[in-house]
């Protein structure tokens, strides 16, 4: 996937992340129950949101597992362990402190109970979804 943006022109956990969700392959889910075509869509997602947002996001406090999570066994079927951006597969219009502005929807970080998951290239490198 080609950006304008270089990696290194981000801060460093913004070009981490970006990084890492490029090096997943587009076509190929991670989770076993995520459609190739949903991954698709939310792997595109989170690089532009990484490219728009990331040094923000960064700034604002937000973590990888925040942004990027699922639940390390059972992937994105726990939604509960997703974070924002493994959730909604539309482009983020926005970040503020404690919430990412969608078209119709809003992901908040700070949501009673919340648990995350891991990243999901770390899901991914373990293999867990397969």
């Amino acid at each position: 996937m080609a950006s304008d943006f270089a990696p290194t022109m981000l801060p460093d956990a913004a070009a981490v992340w970006r990084s890492a969700l490029e090096d997943l392959p587009e076509h190929a889910s991670p989770c076993r129950y995520l459609s190739p075509a949903r991954w698709a869509a939310l792997q595109a997602n989170a690089i532009g949101f990484c490219d728009r947002f990331g040094a923000e996001a960064h700034r604002l406090g937000w973590t990888a597992p925040e942004l990027f999570a699922v639940h390390p066994e059972h992937g994105t079927l726990r939604v509960e362990f997703c974070g924002v951006l493994m959730v909604v597969s539309e482009p983020a219009r926005g970040v503020e402190g404690q919430r990412i502005l969608f078209e119709r929807l809003t992901g908040y970080r700070n949501k009673v109970g919340q648990q995350w998951g891991i990243p999901i290239w770390e899901f991914a490198r373990k293999g867990s979804g397969r």
